[in-house]
Order: structure tokens, then C-alpha cells, then sequence
């Protein structure tokens, strides 16, 4: 007979894979979001990635919790230079996307 306990580490690893699965497929929404950004204000993308910085909690518009990711980037407005950008993610809805010293935030 299995017993409840037995279960546990069953249920662990597939919350795990799930979290795992649903960051990777939020992430290339990330990038799709922050190419998207740098294409409409004539910027250039670098390193064509984007990496997790934090996660935690939130209730989106609806009031439901999900995860809310913060994906940090680069690019280049004159090609000599870096500079920094970010995507907010919650759930798998982009929230927000910030490009330092360009004047539009893009929602």
C-alpha cells in the first residue's frame, strides 16, 4: 500500500518540473517582449538573451496569484555601448518593459 508520505517526493519533483517547464517558456515570452521594445525604438538587443533576476508572488489584474519575473537584458543605441533594460513578467503576461534612458516604458 503507499501511504501519503511515499507520495511526497513524487509531488515535490513534479512541482519542480513544472516550475522549471513554465520558466522556461516565460522566459522566451521575456524575449520576445524585449526584442520586440528594442526593435519599435530603433534599439539594438544584445547578446540576444535575457536573464532572470527575481521571482516571487503577485496577484495580477484579475486579483489571481502568479509568479512575477523581473528579466534584465542589454542593448545598444549607437552599437559602442550597453545599457540596461528590464521585463516584467506576470504570469505569462508581459507587465512592463523599461529601457534605460529612452523615454517610453513600454506596458
Amino acid at each position: 500500500m503507499v501511504s501519503l508520505l511515499d507520495l511526497l517526493p513524487l509531488a515535490a519533483l513534479g512541482a519542480l518540473a513544472w516550475f522549471w517547464m513554465d520558466s522556461l517558456r516565460t522566459r522566451e515570452l521575456a524575449l520576445q517582449a524585449a526584442r520586440s521594445a528594442c526593435a519599435r525604438v530603433g534599439l539594438q538587443l544584445l547578446d540576444e538573451t535575457v536573464a532572470a533576476e527575481r521571482t516571487r508572488p503577485a496577484r495580477n489584474e484579475d486579483g489571481q496569484v502568479c509568479l512575477r519575473r523581473v528579466y534584465r537584458f542589454e542593448f545598444s543605441d549607437t552599437g559602442d555601448n550597453r545599457r540596461p533594460g528590464s521585463v516584467v513578467m506576470l504570469g505569462r503576461a508581459v507587465d512592463l518593459v523599461q529601457l534605460a534612458g529612452v523615454l517610453e516604458a513600454v506596458r
